[in-house]
């Protein structure tokens, strides 16, 4: 399960005008819709094309807690795309991104200083060329580890040097140990 990845996926999910379909059959029938047929959605659920009909017909209402789970991820994946598109463009541009995390942090400087790792609890605002930076890797396909990188280079600017205004010669911010990450735009 990807960290960053869905936690960027949930703070866009927040900015959807209409709550996603909840039933498995309604799901089915929007996922039906969406791909052109049942064979297509069987295939990308990993189910029988007589189950999906099934579900279609309202023959069966409750699916096995891997399929509820798989099923609800590609409606929401697919849900309100405009809406997304937009709430991602508001945030790349002019609104920014709000990052609350607990986690191990620390950073390279020269000798002399106190860099050594610890515990923080952070809610930061971070520009919106970083929001663009962490949307557009993601839609790359940018790893875990990309998207751990571009969070502690923004992390580094915001708040370890306060936009250039202290901690000028700060070489890297390590990042490590989350325990809790959460953006919202």
């Amino acid at each position: 399960m990807s960290v960053f990845g869905d936690g960027l996926d949930t703070a866009v999910q927040k900015a959807f005008t209409r709550p996603a379909p909840k039933s498995a059959g309604v799901r089915m029938r929007y996922l039906v819709k969406q791909l052109g047929g049942t064979k297509a959605v069987a295939q990308m659920l990993r189910i029988s094309q007589r189950t999906v009909e099934r579900y279609i017909k309202d023959q069966i209402k409750k699916p096995r807690p891997d399929l509820a789970e798989r099923l609800e991820r590609e409606v929401k994946a697919r849900w309100q795309p405009q809406i997304r598109g937009k709430a991602r463009e508001k945030a790349a541009t002019t609104g920014g991104i709000v990052i609350d995390t607990r986690a191990r942090m620390g950073y390279t400087a020269p000798i002399g200083s106190t860099d050594q790792d610890r515990i923080r609890h952070l809610t930061v605002a971070l520009p919106p060329r970083y929001a663009a930076r962490l949307f557009d890797a993601q839609e790359d396909g940018a790893t875990e580890q990309q998207l751990k990188e571009i969070v502690a280079e923004a992390l580094k600017e915001v708040y370890f040097q306060d936009g250039g205004r202290r901690a000028g010669s700060l070489e890297e911010v390590r990042f490590t140990d989350i325990e809790h990450l959460e953006f919202d735009l």
